[in-house]
């Protein structure tokens, strides 16, 4: 009687494929590969100094400001991404400057699939993206952190189409002081989902670029009337109110 054995791999399959490593994009000591557009100014200036890098952190810094006139900021990764998991630690400090508006408090975020730096206008407040937006209470509205926030865009919730410009995650309320741990994982296929402390929190689809935006138009142009947003940079974001950021890591998924 002959015996035949099938090879190890016949039976159990061909191996997976190992998983991407995590690649620190922050070095903890420079701003090196991070680039500043700040409101009001140039691609790249930062004379007073609103991002730093304190303790092993970047640091949202406010020393040498006196009041908010308008100067909110976002500090750019230097590579644009397509699909992609970025994590990292938060924690918002101190108090907001004096002249901010409410919903500005205890309020910041990470910008994903956001246009190059270079393509804003000069006194543009926000780049056309998705918004992470991350929050801390005490704040005038108790509202979770790990939200979606639109600026030129539009996603889908459940399969819909939804137009509100800010979608609240399950997050709970987290107080000003805490470090938490972020994460966002945006897929091939579009769909994105948010984790705070290593619990999704947010799942949204489909993003678009709004063709009602006055900001996006340029963008929908250039990509032939394409609305589809599948890349893009990331960004911190300063509104405001300080805030750190630390061990800021990503892993590739194409």
């Amino acid at each position: 009687m002959r015996l035949f054995i099938l090879p190890i791999l016949a039976l159990l399959g061909a191996a997976p494929a190992p998983e991407a490593k995590w690649q620190r994009i922050f070095d903890g000591k420079t701003l090196a590969g991070w680039t500043p557009k700040i409101t009001g100014r140039a691609v790249g200036e930062d004379p007073l100094h609103m991002f730093i890098v304190k303790n092993g952190a970047i640091r949202v810094s406010h020393s040498n400001y006196k009041t908010f006139t308008g100067e909110f900021g976002h500090l750019f990764w230097k590579t644009p991404l397509k699909s992609y998991r970025v994590r990292f630690d938060y924690r918002f400090f101190g108090e907001s400057l004096p002249g901010i508006k409410v919903w500005q408090a205890s309020n910041s975020g990470l910008m994903l699939h956001s246009q190059a730096p270079e393509t804003m206008r000069r006194d543009q407040d926000w780049p056309v993206s998705l918004e992470m937006q991350l929050l801390a209470v005490p704040r005038p509205s108790r509202e979770p952190t790990g939200n979606v926030c639109t600026p030129g865009t539009t996603v889908e919730i459940d399969g819909k189409r939804d137009p509100r410009h800010c979608i609240l995650s399950s997050s709970p309320l987290l107080p000003i002081g805490r470090w938490v741990h972020a994460e966002a994982e945006v897929l091939p296929n579009g769909e994105i989902t948010h984790f705070i402390d290593g619990k999704a929190v947010l799942h949204y689809a489909a993003p678009e670029l709004d063709p009602a935006d006055k900001d996006a138009q340029p963008l929908i142009a250039a990509a032939g009337g394409k609305l589809e947003l599948r890349q893009g940079y990331i960004a911190l974001q300063s509104e405001g109110h300080q805030i750190e950021f630390r061990n800021i890591e990503l892993q590739r998924l194409d």
